[in-house]
């Protein structure tokens, strides 16, 4: 047997790919349905490489950690880390502000158009698994992270987050709904801000709770 043939061999023995044209391909299929299914948190690159019949390290290579593969697999211009600095370094009686000036910063800056673009491919395309996975999992959950309490883990909370951050950005790029699509940023900041802090860290009552299921009558 050649040094070539034992290789094919063992790499067929393995179901590893080698580093060939495709590889990024399979990988980024893999992870999408992985994170569509799974969410950020409870996928592994392990897990997207073995699925995409490849070494975990060749992830690596062509995307360096997690959370940029994501970033690859939604198509997001910007990386969330880099963006999300400001978030990171605000108070916490000054998340609202921080979270939205900086948002708002990043839909209006060069990267913005692809951005939208890619919030228009989620939703048309019907993943909705994945649109949610990044505004709670990726954008938010640092968020969730540094209000959560014994009492409230912030679920709750950043959901809310979530719907006010949704409902700029539909009437600012999406639908262009003026005079939000046209007012400045400061102006913006100025009047959601304030609800977007409540949601964070003010009163908003008691989490909700899951309710019980409905007992069977029994017959008499």
């Amino acid at each position: 047997m050649t040094e070539a043939n034992g290789a094919e061999d063992r790499t067929g023995r393995t179901g590893r790919r080698p580093g060939q044209s495709g590889a990024r391909e399979a990988i980024l299929q893999a992870a999408r349905i992985r994170f569509s299914e799974g969410g950020f948190d409870k996928t592994s690159i392990r897990a997207i490489a073995g699925d995409a019949g490849v070494d975990p390290a060749l992830v690596h290579h062509y995307f360096g950690n997690k959370q940029k593969l994501f970033g690859a697999v939604v198509q997001l211009p910007v990386d969330p880390e880099v963006a999300l600095v400001p978030v990171n370094e605000a108070p916490l009686d000054q998340l609202g502000e921080h979270i939205l000036r900086t948002v708002l910063t990043v839909w209006d800056s060069p990267a913005g158009p692809g951005i939208v673009a890619m919030v228009r491919s989620i939703i048309s395309g019907a993943d909705v698994a994945l649109a949610r996975t990044f505004i709670l999992e990726v954008v938010l959950e640092r968020v969730r992270l540094r209000i959560a309490t014994p009492e409230d883990d912030g679920r709750f909370r950043v959901s809310l987050v979530a719907t006010q951050m949704m409902g700029v950005l539909m009437s600012r790029k999406l639908i262009e709904l003026e005079p939000i699509a046209s007012t400045p940023i400061d102006d913006i900041v100025t009047a959601v801000a304030p609800t977007i802090q409540r949601y964070l860290t003010g009163e908003i009552g008691p989490p909700p709770t899951k309710p019980a299921p409905a007992r069977k009558s029994r017959r008499t």
